[in-house]
């Protein structure tokens, strides 16, 4: 089909718009200069108070499960992967049956191309970013990879080159700071397509992922902090900032920008070990306190109806699907089954969202709670796994939610101490959080007592939604990804006909190695905590 024929279907309305959709990876919440950050982010800043800002906005906890419902607009719970990420070496990736947003984009006659980190599984050639709906893919497929080596561990010894184009190694990049690469290759992109023809390009940076790596002249700025992995990580940020600078510039450059839309969102919240900060918020990545799903997000287009304004719509991350698939001119009518929903007229004309919960997640294979029980749940559900709803402007958490404290930026030892004690002493007791999120978005008064009433609905409402889940896809590392059986790089490793029974997986799996590790995790926190409350930070 080419491009006229698919801008000709649509002759009353605007051809279809440009889709522009950049992702940064554990960028937190107060890590943008319009949320009164200490790192200078000036074009994010100025895109976003041009355009509309989305401070109501969830994503997911860790990376797999938010690039999961980007590309499906589905829960975690619909497509197996509600247990942590897909690692380098599990015979696993995003489930084939799923029809993915390039692909919907496709149907409508658009060219897609992704640039940067997939971490949606590569075990076989099914599974590659190519053969999931994309044009042209230049990336990684891992899920973190040195900045300019390219070098991807997964556990001691068992590192590999990891930087692909297509469905073939690019070898000879080393030395090239993969967020200017990756930069590069968008304007490439860009320069040699005809904007008469509708483009998507999904622009996943590895940045602000840990190895905390940056050129040196951009960590000349930021020489005044004291807290030197906050220091390297602001250089990131900018990096990423003049990074989008150029892509916009591009966009205009071309032709592309009059009827373009860009989106902006980051995929979970900042580590503060790695110099990321979610203050005010509570928690951290691979939490569901709002420190590790509320994001970052905004749009910026010249076809919003409403700019420069703020949106307190609620939006969650499978929304983009449906929403970018309608703008594209695409049919969802078919695609049974979405957790999404079409926001853009929540996010254009400022209109009330339909959307009115939002699951985040129920994960069965995590560390149970020790003190949750279904009698804690009023036999409606077990406590002791974790889980997180949000209904309205009430918020559920159950099971282990993850780390709970507030961290400030870089000044630990400031921190106020009369929230320090609110929670702290007493979350590990406990199995059961209620808050109204709206009017404290901190989470800092647990109502689960006070409203019992509440808890029951909320809990009526995960066991529904477990009732529609499909079993966990979380198989053991296979020894065939070594990377030295393929040259020195990871890639696929399966034939496209193997196939594996998820079912039998999700019972086998159902103890987890994890445990060690998240206590190792909670004993280097306490220690923090301590030394933050004695004043020797």
């Amino acid at each position: 089909m080419n491009s006229y024929e698919v801008t000709s279907r649509f002759p009353p309305r605007q051809a279809q718009p440009h889709i522009i959709f950049i992702l940064t990876d554990d960028q937190g919440f107060h890590d943008i200069g319009y949320h009164n950050s200490d790192i200078r982010t000036p074009t994010l800043d100025k895109l976003a108070a041009e355009g509309v800002k989305l401070e109501n906005y969830y994503i997911q906890p860790i990376c797999t499960p938010s690039r999961s419902q980007l590309i499906t607009g589905r829960y975690q719970i619909h497509t197996g992967l509600q247990h942590s990420i897909i690692r380098s070496r599990q015979p696993n990736c995003l489930p084939l049956d799923q029809v993915t947003l390039p692909q919907k984009l496709q149907e409508a006659g658009y060219a897609t191309h992704m640039v940067g980190k997939w971490h949606l599984g590569f075990y076989k050639k099914e599974c590659l970013p190519t053969r999931r709906g994309f044009d042209t893919y230049f990336g990684s497929l891992t899920g973190s990879v040195d900045y300019y080596t390219y070098e991807s561990c997964d556990g001691p010894g068992m590192c590999g080159y990891d930087l692909h184009d297509g469905e073939t190694v690019a070898w000879g990049q080393r030395g090239k700071y993969s967020t200017h690469l990756y930069t590069q290759r968008v304007r490439k992109i860009l320069a040699s397509h005809n904007p008469r023809q509708p483009i998507f390009i999904f622009l996943s940076f590895q940045a602000v992922h840990t190895p905390l790596q940056s050129p040196k002249e951009y960590i000349y700025q930021y020489r005044g902090m004291g807290n030197v992995a906050r220091r390297k990580y602001a250089a990131m940020v900018s990096v990423v900032d003049e990074a989008v600078r150029n892509v916009t510039y591009a966009l205009r450059k071309y032709g592309y920008y009059q009827n373009s839309i860009i989106i902006f969102s980051t995929d979970n919240g900042g580590q503060p070990f790695s110099g990321g900060s979610n203050w005010p918020l509570r928690g951290r990545k691979g939490t569901y306190w709002e420190g590790g799903i509320r994001g970052l997000g905004f749009v910026h287009s010249p076809l919003l109806r409403r700019r420069r304004r703020v949106s307190k719509a609620l939006v969650h991350i499978t929304d983009w699907y449906p929403t970018l698939v309608t703008l594209a001119g695409g049919n969802i009518s078919l695609s049974e089954g979405l957790d999404g929903y079409n926001v853009w007229p929540a996010i254009s004309e400022g209109k009330e969202s339909p959307r009115l919960e939002i699951l985040h997640n129920i994960d069965p294979l995590y560390n149970h709670a020790k003190h949750g029980s279904w009698q804690d749940g009023f036999r409606i559900w077990n406590t002791a796994v974790q889980a997180s709803l949000r209904v309205g402007d009430w918020k559920l958490l159950t099971g282990d939610p993850g780390y709970g404290d507030w961290i400030p930026p870089q000044m630990l030892a400031n921190f106020p101490g009369s929230w320090w004690n609110l929670e702290r002493c007493t979350d590990i007791q406990k199995s059961v959080w209620l808050f109204n999120i709206t009017g404290d978005p901190y989470e800092r008064y647990d109502l689960s007592k006070e409203r019992p009433d509440v808890v029951k609905q909320l809990l009526a409402r995960l066991a529904y939604y477990n009732r529609t889940a499909i079993p966990v896809r979380y198989p053991a590392k296979d020894p065939r990804a070594n990377p030295e059986f393929n040259g020195g790089a990871w890639g696929p490793w399966a034939g496209d006909d193997e196939e594996y029974n998820w079912d039998e997986v999700y019972h086998k799996n159902t103890k987890t190695k994890k445990k060690c590790k998240i206590c190792k995790l909670r004993s280097f926190f306490r220690r923090l905590n301590t030394r933050i409350m004695s004043n020797k930070l």
